[in-house]
């Protein structure tokens, strides 16, 4: 027979590991833990998410098609293909909901007329990353592309230091137990920074004192192929405070000037209510960022 002992012993185990598995679903199936949005290192253009995932992370679905895009899949019977690109401003990243994204939400209001408006981007992307994707993948016989770009971006220039598995958010594989990716991650470097909506400090590094590059390579590239490109210029909240932009963001609008490319000023669209925290657009501020786009988009078409 099972002493009294003993028996509390299996009891409490028992109740042990039915917390643990308790647990590991809830974090699994509500929060999405060992669901995170995989990466992948390139010699072109740094790192890039992987193709072909559909993600449902911290109660938020994120997609991204068999070229990396944040955006669904191509399709012979695609009629017009407008491509955005840029950093994790446009992309959303985890925050954001795949059909509450800028680019989704001008897909979805131009689908009568066959439209599809395609998001190429990573975090800290620069224009330079950018126009390394076109390089290598091409431009999937757009008609229009444009840049998201902010004051950081004037010089922000691709190093290629290491990202994947190096920096918190840029995993290339899940973690076998929620649990433990809970544990591991609640740190000052990721889960904490989430829950208080604060910025990585990525997305702040600056990477020469040369302007940079993507800028000239995509109107060289654009006026060549007869692509019509345009250029939004989106501010940080520092920036929608003082009511203008930092030096970054005057080398840019310089830079359209002299070359007559279309500038979008985001200051014109944005304010403090659209911002989830220092630089990144929360949900109404991807609407903002939808309809200002649009503007130029609709003349364009």
């Amino acid at each position: 027979m099972v002493n009294r002992k003993t028996k509390k012993i299996l009891i409490g185990t028992a109740i042990l590991i039915a917390l643990f598995i308790g647990i590991e679903i809830y974090l699994r199936c509500y929060w999405g833990f060992c669901d995170a949005v995989l990466m992948q290192p390139s010699d072109k253009f740094e790192y890039i998410a992987q193709p072909n995932q559909n993600r449902f992370r911290f109660r938020k679905h994120i997609n991204y098609n068999e070229f990396s895009m944040r955006s669904k899949s191509l399709s012979p019977k695609d009629k017009v293909r407008i491509i955005g690109f840029g950093d994790s401003v446009i992309n959303g990243s985890t925050h954001t909901d795949q059909d509450s994204i800028a680019t989704s939400i001008i897909e979805e209001k131009l689908k009568d007329k066959g439209v599809r408006c395609l998001n190429v981007s990573a975090g800290s992307w620069g224009p330079d990353n950018c126009y390394a994707y076109i390089k290598e993948y091409g431009d999937f016989d757009a008609v229009a592309m444009f840049l998201v770009v902010n004051s950081h971006d004037a010089y922000d220039n691709i190093d290629f230091s290491p990202a994947v598995d190096v920096r918190p958010n840029f995993q290339s594989k899940q973690y076998k137990l929620a649990i433990w990716e809970l544990i591991d991650k609640l740190s000052d470097k990721y889960l904490i920074p989430y829950l208080l909506k604060k910025s990585p400090t990525e997305d702040y590094i600056i990477k020469g004192d040369t302007f940079n590059s993507g800028f000239e390579n995509f109107y060289n590239y654009t006026k060549e192929k007869n692509i019509s490109f345009f250029i939004y210029l989106h501010p940080d909240k520092n920036e929608v405070k003082n009511g203008y932009y930092d030096d970054g963001g005057k080398e840019i609008i310089k830079f359209c000037t002299e070359h007559n490319i279309p500038l979008i000023l985001g200051i014109d669209f944005e304010d403090k209510n659209c911002f989830r925290d220092a630089i990144h657009l929360n949900e109404h501020g991807q609407r903002v960022l939808a309809n200002a786009l649009l503007t130029q988009i609709e003349k364009l078409l």
